[in-house]
């Protein structure tokens, strides 16, 4: 049975596989960690490899409206799911 109405939807479904993503999470010391607890982290999955490394380099980049010696205050890491990668 299908959506009657899709664009209800918060999350839209995943309709092909996504297994290369980037693991966004704070690193030791950083005072968010007392707000979001010592394990946050948030993992954006992309359908190829290149998807992956060209969001991670956007994500990681110094952004232009920065203050000068201003850099992203997050560690951001490569993750795999190898089980959609492999078609295992």
């Amino acid at each position: 049975m299908g959506i009657s109405q899709p664009q209800n939807l918060s999350i839209p479904p995943i309709e092909h596989q996504r297994p290369y993503g980037v693991r966004v999470s704070l690193p030791p010391g950083d005072p968010f960690r007392k707000l979001l607890g010592p394990e946050w982290n948030r993992v954006h999955w992309f359908a190829t490899s290149n998807e992956r490394d060209a969001a991670l380099a956007e994500m990681s980049r110094r952004h232009e409206y920065s203050r000068s010696g201003d850099r992203p205050a997050l560690v951001f890491e490569k993750v795999e799911n190898l089980a959609e990668s492999r078609g295992l």
